[in-house]
């Protein structure tokens, strides 16, 4: 029995595949469903939030630096992803808050929306803590990132980062995802 079966099953899988065969190339050539490729239905649905997402009440100060990051995305040239990346790493780092020197709670001399480090090389600490170049400056950094565009955001962030708590960045996705598509062509 066992081997009626599986030749039944071997049966068949040679159908479908013989059916992938022959209908590929005509489906190839046929008008995608409703419109809508299908490589962008992939997309999409590969770039859903990973694991838990966090969410915050956002103030005047907030919205204003996702303006300012959205603003500084657009004129490097970039897509909506990489500031979804901006936003998402900017709510871990510092809750999208401009952020001085914290005294005893500060993180060695990290500045600005994503704390970035003068003595790293980001910046003068007036540099980094305007929100225009502190942006830029990261959006430097996530286009050396090979890939960037098809990575899971955590690992994009982090690359740039170098964060003690790399995966720490996806929290925080579906709300700079939701922050972009709100303000993109405002």
């Amino acid at each position: 029995m066992n081997t009626i079966f599986r030749k039944s099953m071997l049966s068949v899988a040679g159908l479908a595949f013989a059916g992938g065969v022959f209908a590929g190339p005509i489906a190839a050539h046929a008008a995608p469903a409703e419109g809508k490729p299908v490589a962008v239905a992939v997309q999409q649905s590969a770039s859903k939030p990973q694991g838990e997402q966090s969410h915050i009440t956002l103030n005047d100060e907030q919205s204003a630096n996702v303006k300012a990051i959205i603003a500084a995305t657009k004129k490097a040239g970039l897509p909506e992803r990489a500031a979804v990346i901006s936003i998402a790493t900017s709510l871990q780092e510092s809750k999208l808050e401009n952020l001085g020197h914290l005294g005893d709670m500060n993180d060695h001399d990290s500045l600005g929306l994503f704390q970035q480090r003068p003595s790293s090389g980001w910046g003068t600490p007036e540099q980094i803590t305007d929100p225009a170049y502190s942006t830029t400056a990261f959006l430097k950094g996530l286009k050396q990132v090979d890939g960037w565009q098809d990575m899971p955001l955590t690992d994009a962030a982090q690359t740039v980062q170098v964060s003690a708590y790399p995966d720490a960045y996806a929290q925080w996705e579906q709300q700079a995802t939701d922050l972009v598509a709100q303000h993109w062509n405002s």
